[in-house]
């Protein structure tokens, strides 16, 4: 991958807080289309309460009784024996105490950026934001994937609530008036493109469930109307001692090529989090035909290092150029959105 020199493109410091007392210390894991000659991302938005006690950890949630949803703000003492403080990503509530659930130390929301060449992004205002609208999404809305059928737009991203991670459907042709399908998966599952055309009359998914039994991998499912879904089938899984050998998910959805379905994929291992591609059969894209050897794209550049959480490419969108290049777009390091090119041909080249 290519790295843009504009690279990173939209930076938590770009995004005024959605409200007072709020900070905003994440945009990053877009979902990346086209729409009117231009490129559209739909950015997460991470924001946490503005911490002014050391010994207190302020911890926020959605009220989704009203939308767009109000914000509570929890305090926590650094000292109470009840919470597991050890991951600055959540805090924990120990086994057997008094707390009810976790809390994420950040929510997030999806915003929309702009940009006609595709390296140079405008956000929009908070009237085009997409907030959670459930108890369900109580710690916001996550990792959007945005694939276009027909000129629908369907965007798929993970909700965070008091029950677990599960997946929700969004529909628009103008994002700007949506329809909400509500959770198309239970938890816990993340990482779900959607792919850009039917087979045999059904609508394929990539899912990533999870469970006490194995690492986290790709699975893949067929529905006949976006709602129900079966027919799944483990596609792939971490390789250990590779550097995908801890956790793999599938990342923007999938692009035909002449020589099939080609997945770009993010895996977890002893690099961090790198990119790396599979190519699925086109009549029968439940068959891996190849998988990258070694990443197309590992952390090296210092927004990528350094960050909320380091040593982390995770791409969900791209962009098609028309002459056999992607964009890429990326989070890098839990922090700010980044992107870079791929050529087709490369790719392939790299999976033969």
């Amino acid at each position: 991958m290519q790295r843009f020199p504009e690279n990173p493109l939209i930076r938590p410091e770009d995004v005024p807080p959605s409200r007072d007392g709020m900070q905003v210390v994440g945009t990053f894991n877009a979902g990346a289309f086209r729409l009117g000659g231009r490129v559209g991302l739909l950015v997460r938005v991470a924001e946490r309460p503005v911490q002014e006690d050391r010994d207190t950890v302020v911890v926020p949630a959605f009220d989704t009784a009203h939308y767009p949803p109000g914000v509570e703000r929890v305090r926590l003492r650094r000292d109470d024996p009840a919470w597991d403080f050890s991951d600055r990503r959540v805090v924990l509530a120990r086994p057997g105490g008094p707390a009810p659930h976790h809390y994420l130390t950040s929510i997030s929301h999806l915003r929309l950026a702009w940009s006609d060449d595709g390296r140079r992004f405008s956000l929009d205002g908070l009237e085009t934001a997409i907030w959670p609208d459930h108890p369900r999404g109580r710690f916001g809305l996550e990792d959007p994937r945005v694939t276009e059928i027909d000129g629908l737009y369907h965007i798929t991203c993970s909700a965070v609530g008091d029950g677990g991670i599960c997946v929700v459907l969004l529909t628009t042709t103008d994002f700007r008036v949506l329809a909400r399908h509500g959770a198309i998966l239970p938890p816990e599952n993340k990482d779900v493109c959607l792919f850009p055309a039917r087979q045999g009359g059904d609508y394929v998914i990539l899912h990533r469930p999870s469970g006490a039994w194995c690492k986290p991998g790709i699975w893949i499912a067929h529905s006949p109307d976006l709602v129900h879904w079966g027919a799944h089938r483990f596609l792939a899984g971490p390789r250990p001692g590779r550097w995908d050998g801890d956790r793999i998910g599938a990342g923007p959805p999938p692009i035909r090529t002449p020589r099939g379905w080609l997945v770009i994929y993010h895996g977890s291992g002893p690099q961090g989090y790198c990119l790396g591609a599979i190519l699925l059969d086109i009549e029968d894209p439940g068959r891996v035909l190849a998988r990258s050897d070694q990443p197309l794209a590992a952390p090296r550049a210092d927004y990528e290092r350094d960050g909320f959480f380091s040593d982390v490419i995770f791409c969900n969108g791209l962009a098609e150029t028309g002459d056999g290049e992607l964009w890429l777009y990326y989070g890098a390091a839990d922090r700010v959105t980044a992107g870079g090119r791929l050529s087709v041909r490369d790719v392939l080249d790299t999976l033969a």
